[in-house]
């Protein structure tokens, strides 16, 4: 079976040839160009025959869909990609949520979101107290990440635990 990951969500049609307007859920809509082919949930396939970018958006158009009216049908449909694995140091971030985070031998907490900033990333981890600690994405700070094994290993900046975040 084919490892899939959501990539973006059907938002619109575009034009009357039956192409579609994709919201991308990445960083990099350029790899997205790159895809022959995406899915759906159930693992149905649509074949692109063209995209390209346009105002902060993906349009595709798939063999499969013929019309405007074929393609409105698929509006608020999640779309998905075969997970390809990704260069050292690089992370899905569905991978990363739900992640256990130690320091020290000793669990923080769990990943529950994370912010792309432009300089670094920042993780949302929820303690095991209930409070939310935010951490930089930094070599200085995340010290190890195992996905297979599903954690993680910190070393937190002195004073962070010291910081009430409000989110």
């Amino acid at each position: 079976m084919v490892d899939l990951i959501e990539v973006g969500q059907i938002v619109n049609t575009h034009g009357i040839r039956g192409e579609v307007k994709i919201n991308p859920w990445t960083d990099d809509m350029e790899e997205l160009l790159e895809l022959d082919i995406f899915y759906l949930s159930g693992g149905k396939e649509l074949h692109v025959t063209d995209s390209r970018i346009h105002k902060n958006c993906l349009i595709v158009r798939f063999r499969e869909i013929g019309d405007m009216n074929e393609a409105e049908r698929y509006k608020g449909t999640t779309v998905y990609t075969e997970k390809v694995p990704l260069p050292e140091g690089r992370y899905y971030i569905a991978d990363l949520i739900g992640m256990e985070v130690f320091e020290e031998g000793k669990l923080l907490g769990k990943i529950q979101d994370v912010f792309q900033t432009g300089a670094n990333d920042v993780y949302d981890i929820k303690t095991t107290d209930g409070k939310s600690i935010l951490i930089p994405v930094i070599p200085d700070v995340v010290l190890e990440v195992n996905v297979e094994e599903n954690y993680m290993d910190v070393k937190l900046p002195a004073g962070l635990l010291d910081a009430e975040v409000v989110i």
